[in-house]
Order: structure tokens, then sequence, then C-alpha cells
């Protein structure tokens, strides 16, 4: 299943998920410090996209009440919710 949703709060625009079998297969996410994203989009590849969640659920960046990957938490759960 693609999922895609817009951001809030955070620098970056979009993340898209791709989950098969619960499982992250891929992940993009538009605007943000790339070179972090990219990192991070191929850690979580393969990845159980529940867990994935758990782990960058309530991370924040700077002074803000959430970051991009708390975003990309919040993608995951919404899309698995589907």
């Amino acid at each position: 299943m693609e999922y895609t949703r817009i951001n809030k709060g955070v620098c970056s625009r979009s993340t898209k998920v791709v989950i098969e079998d619960g499982i992250v297969k891929d992940v993009e996410v538009i605007g943000g410090c790339s070179g972090n994203l990219k990192g991070i989009v191929e850690l979580l590849k393969g990845m159980k996209a529940e867990d994935a969640a758990a782990r960058m659920k309530g991370i924040r960046c700077g002074f803000k009440t959430t970051s991009c990957p708390d975003q990309i938490a919040i993608a995951l759960e919404e899309a698995l919710a589907k």
C-alpha cells in the first residue's frame, strides 16, 4: 500500500510511505534535510512499520514539537490504520 501525508510543523512538505505485509518498502520525504532523510529512509527499509513508527514517534527538531522522523512515524501509523 502506498500512502502520502502532508507534513505539519516541519521543513519537509510531505511524506510518502510504501508498506507491504507490514514491512516498510520505501519512504520518500519531499523537502527537509536531504542527507539526513536519505539515511533515515535507508535504515527504515525492511523494518516492520510498527517498530519504525514506535522508534521515531515523538522526536523533536530543536524548538519544534515535531520533526521529520516524527512525521514519518505519523504517516506510517496512518497508513497502517487504513
